[in-house]
């Protein structure tokens, strides 16, 4: 997030430079390219020419013959012609709808123009469609009435019937002849002669013009001698068997000409068949299968009825959309030509109100009085663009002291907060951000109170002074103690403030090491001045324990008690100097890689033996395939720092009741952890006893702060100060499990490794102890030296 908000006023990048003509500077307002303007025109063109043929072939003024085919190309170049009208329209509505998606200028008029055309197109269009469909409908509806399809149906009837009645007819007449033949069945065999003149008179007497007794289509037996008709088909061998098989005639047309045929088997004759043939009108022998194909031409056309209207209605309508399309793509035309002037020079208005003084606008003599009006337009923009270089000009100057400010803010270490009047955060650095432990964007818009209750009450103070105000506060965040310089300045204006800017400088690293080498000099001084005058003291009183001892009689007990107490307290003064050495001349440790995790199970080991009652377990977390945890450390030292932490964690279990715990279902436990991060490793001592107090937690790593009854203090100030010399840190944690506390060390895994940066660990801040004063507030500095010195005079002139 951008510690400052200005907003730059700059040019657009895209705007052209005071030497575009204003031609060039025109065309980012005119309407899009719409390509050349003849392919639309010769488009819509020939869609009307196409529409005005199909209209004069459909009305008959045109005579071609109809057939499906013509109709199909009909409505096939009518719907592509119909497709390219849209596809032209669609080019041309570019402008059209840009401008109405867009808000833009003129577009209300724009769209009314071509809405007119739209309406003046399709009310007539509409008005012709449905006058020809109710047309087509009712003419198609009279020829298709139920009299006339009982006449058309009946016809074929009456064809059947009249075929019908003739093969009737002469089946009638072939049964009489075979009667008479099989009646004359003696004279067949005695005079053939008078048999066949018997057959050539009965066959004129019945009309008969070919009788013939055969045996198959190949072999006649007998025949009538009269024979009119010339080249007669004869039946099928398959008819001549047919009736062999029957004792009743069958009637067929042979020759599939004027003729009709009659067969009939004749049992006297051994089952030969008579033949019988007789020449009809050629009207009785077409009429039924012209009047079965109209019947079904009629009942064809009568289903497709439906279809034909559709099709005539799709003409019908693609010759309206022809027309509302055709309309549509002048009223686009003139539309655009009308409005464009107007919506160059709104469009123009548009970006200088936006911010591109470099708009112009042409000056065409076709725009007419509009030419005038573009004219002053480009004479107001070019004196609005003089001004406003001016004005940007200085606004650049100020942007860039901005970035400078913002690059101030984002380098130095210390927290800045601006604050507005109402006492509103308005803008945080980074620094802040790491003080309150805070995003900026959970800074920015909060009211100071509530961030940091702390520094509200310098607020009021600050507000009627000239120069800073400076104070020193402690801020508890993430359950860490931190000893904040703060600064607060007010921004006056006519005497009264404006805002206010907060420095936050985290001194609490600073605060520790002058204590700490403080109380390392008085550290020195006591071993220096005690520890000399304690042998002798101690080598009397064993002295005259031993001389006087056995002179004495009377209170003896009471002499040998009071010289033991002084061996005794003389000896506790001792541990006490020692200790006091070792913090102030704590040797540097001698960094080596080594396995972690093996020095964290022999300080268990002796733990579990002493303490079997509670709980030890140990957790790694990262370790190697062989099961290490290598780290860069002293064993000695750490050692020592391991075991002083455990030691204090097992006191505190050992502090709380033991019906406390039996009360929490257990027993008290103190857990080792190892986990290994990318450049460290992190010891976890966690434990169920009393914990760590609220407040001062952090000063527990401060020489000679103890909460622990006959504590010297200078148990984790050793850790604190061995983790520092390797590089690393401790915190002082609640425990995350419920009741206890958790002591997190740091090591690092390599030899060497620079220091943790802003860890928010006490090691991790050692650049902040080497920093010079110079880069910190030199009164805070030279505050706590003051409180350092008074340390020592007080601690010198102690007995």
């Amino acid at each position: 997030m951008p510690l400052l908000s200005r907003r730059s006023e700059n040019v657009p990048s895209d705007a052209p430079s005071p030497e575009d003509g204003a031609e060039a500077v025109a065309r980012r307002f005119d309407s899009p390219p719409r390509g050349p303007g003849w392919i639309g025109a010769a488009v819509v063109l020939t869609a009307l020419i196409s529409a005005s043929v199909t209209f004069l072939i459909l009305a008959g003024i045109i005579q071609i013959t109809r057939t499906p085919t013509t109709g199909v190309a009909l409505l096939s170049v009518n719907a592509a012609l119909v497709l390219a009208l849209v596809v032209v329209i669609a080019w041309e509505a570019r402008v059209f709808l840009h401008a109405r998606r867009t808000h833009a200028s003129v577009a209300r008029l724009h769209t009314r123009i071509v809405g007119l055309f739209s309406l003046i197109a399709i009310l007539p269009t509409i008005l012709l469609a449905i006058v020809a469909s109710v047309t087509i409908d009712v003419g198609l509806s009279l020829g298709f009435t139920d009299r006339v399809r009982d006449v058309v149906l009946k016809s074929v009837q009456v064809a059947d019937a009249y075929q019908e009645n003739h093969c009737q007819s002469l089946a009638r007449e072939i049964r009489i002849f075979a009667d008479d033949l099989t009646r004359a069945r003696p004279n067949f065999d005695v005079n053939r002669e008078w048999f066949e003149g018997f057959m050539t008179t009965r066959a004129q007497a019945l009309g008969l013009p070919i009788v013939k007794i055969m045996r198959g289509p190949n072999e006649v037996v007998a025949r009538a001698n009269i024979d009119v008709l010339k080249q007669t088909r004869l039946p099928s061998a398959a008819a001549f068997e047919d009736a062999a098989k029957s004792s009743d005639p069958i009637c067929l047309l042979p020759n599939e000409g004027r003729v009709f045929a009659a067969l009939m088997r004749m049992p006297a004759y051994d089952n030969a068949v008579l033949l019988v043939q007789r020449e009809v009108s050629q009207l009785a022998i077409d009429f039924p299968g012209v009047a079965r194909a109209a019947a079904a031409e009629y009942l064809t056309f009568d289903e497709l009825r439906r279809y034909v209207q559709i099709a005539f209605a799709s003409v019908f309508i693609l010759i309206a959309l022809i027309t509302l399309l055709s309309a549509v793509w002048f009223g686009l035309n003139f539309a655009n030509r009308f409005v464009a002037p107007i919506r160059r020079l709104i469009n123009a208005a548009d970006e200088v109100a936006a911010g591109n003084f470099y708009a112009r606008v042409p000056a065409r003599k076709s725009d007419g009085d509009l030419a005038h009006l573009g004219e002053s337009f480009n004479t107001m923009t070019q004196e609005l663009r003089r001004q406003h270089d001016g004005l940007r000009a200085a606004n650049d100057l100020i942007d860039r002291r901005r970035r400078f400010t913002e690059a101030v803010l984002s380098g130095v270490s210390p927290g800045v907060l601006g604050v507005d009047a109402d006492g509103v955060i308005t803008i945080a650095n980074p620094g802040a951000e790491r003080t309150l432990g805070l995003t900026a964007q959970e800074l920015v818009g909060q009211p100071l109170t509530n961030v940091v209750p702390e520094i509200a009450a310098l607020f009021p103070e600050a507000e009627g002074r000239h120069r800073a105000l400076q104070q020193q506060i402690q801020l508890v965040r993430g359950g860490r103690e931190r000893t904040i310089a703060v600064r607060v300045t007010s921004e006056q204006a006519q005497g009264e403030a404006r805002g206010y800017v907060v420095t936050l400088d985290d001194i609490t690293d600073l605060v520790t090491a002058q204590r700490t080498s403080a109380w390392a000099d008085v550290a020195r001084r006591i071993a220096h001045e005690i520890k000399n005058p304690l042998t002798p003291i101690q080598l009397s009183a064993e002295r005259i324990r031993r001389k006087y001892g056995k002179v004495i009689t009377t209170d003896k007990d009471v002499f040998e008690q009071c010289t033991a107490t002084i061996v005794r307290q003389v000896d506790e003064i001792k541990r006490m100097v020692d200790e006091f050495s070792s913090f102030a001349r704590m040797p540097k440790p001698a960094i080596t890689q080594q396995d972690l995790a093996e020095i964290a199970r022999q300080n268990l080991f002796m733990l579990r033996m002493a303490h079997p009652d509670l709980d030890f377990p140990f957790e790694t977390v990262g370790e190697d395939e062989k099961g290490r945890v290598v780290a860069a450390f002293d064993v000695r030292l750490f050692s020592q720092a391991l075991t002083n932490i455990l030691k204090n964690a097992v006191e505190a279990v050992q502090a709380v009741p033991e019906d406390v715990l039996t009360a929490d279902g257990g027993k008290g436990r103190v857990a080792l952890t190892l986990v290994v991060e990318e450049a460290f490793v992190v010891i976890e001592v966690t434990d169920n006893g009393k914990g760590f107090p609220a407040e001062g937690r952090q000063r527990l790593l401060e020489p000679y702060m103890t909460t622990r009854e006959g504590g010297t203090g200078l148990g984790l100030a050793i850790v604190s100060k061995v983790l520092e010399e390797h590089g690393g840190g401790i915190e002082l944690n609640d425990n995350p499990e419920g009741r206890g506390g958790q002591v997190r060390m740091r090591l690092p895994r390599e030899v060497g490794r620079p220091d943790e940066r802003n860890s928010g660990t006490g090691a991790g801040q050692e650049r902040e102890r080497s920093a010079t004063p110079d880069t910190r507030d030199r009164t805070t500095m030279d505050k706590n030296t003051e409180d350092a010195m008074e340390a020592r005079r007080v601690a010198e002139v102690q007995p």
